[in-house]
């Protein structure tokens, strides 16, 4: 398979744009930590509180259409038994869901100044209720988490010609260091670049 050289262009160009809105996005939370003496927990895991409504709802869109939903989505669009409608009304009762959740839980979990999803029920029904509660959550991230590094490893490894492998190493690199150098904030500023070029992507798809 012979490298697609404007492939490789884009690509390389896309990983220096998002390592390059983590790391300026690191610097930015470093000066919001200054400005408002949070701790560093507070910074890493909730940008204190003070991420932007417009950036906020970016990321969690983000969040939830990743490219392991893009790829099945079109996946399920192109098989016949199941085509454009039944993907459709998957991705609406998926849409609606998340907008119900903001609705309901977002004002209550802010006024508790909770952490996490697992607080209120660690208030209610104590440790160990939340401790199996919290292995559930981590089973299904343990399960989305490489969904989405093989659909990003195998459109790097069609366009680079590299390893599968290799290629879920470097996508699974860029996405730890901007995280560990600015927490929330990278990751939302790089969602808000990611999303952007999805829409873009899909919109430039149609032409094809």
């Amino acid at each position: 398979m012979a490298v697609n050289v404007p492939g490789v262009v884009m690509m390389v160009l896309f990983y220096l744009l998002v390592l390059g809105t983590g790391i300026w996005a690191a610097f930015k939370s470093r000066r919001e930590q200054k400005k408002s003496k949070a701790n560093k927990m507070e910074m890493a895991l909730l940008g204190n509180r003070s991420i932007n409504w417009m950036v906020g709802i970016f990321t969690m869109t983000a969040t939830w259409l990743g490219g392991g939903t893009i790829i099945a989505t079109a996946e399920m669009v192109y098989t016949p038994s199941i085509g454009l409608i039944e993907a459709g009304i998957m991705t609406l009762a998926f849409s609606i869901s998340f907008v119900l959740c903001g609705l309901v839980f977002a004002k209550p979990l802010r006024e508790l100044n909770c952490v996490t999803m697992m607080d209120p029920f660690y208030f209610k029904y104590g440790k160990v209720i939340t401790a199996g509660l919290s292995l559930s959550s981590l089973c299904i991230d343990l399960t989305w988490f490489p969904l989405t590094l093989t659909a990003l490893g195998g459109t790097m490894s069609v366009i680079l010609d590299l390893s599968y492998n290799v290629c879920i190493w470097i996508s699974a690199s860029v996405a730890i260091i901007y995280t560990l150098l600015g927490g929330l904030y990278s990751v939302a500023y790089t969602d808000v670049i990611q999303l952007i070029l999805i829409f873009i992507s899909l919109v430039s798809l149609l032409y094809f």
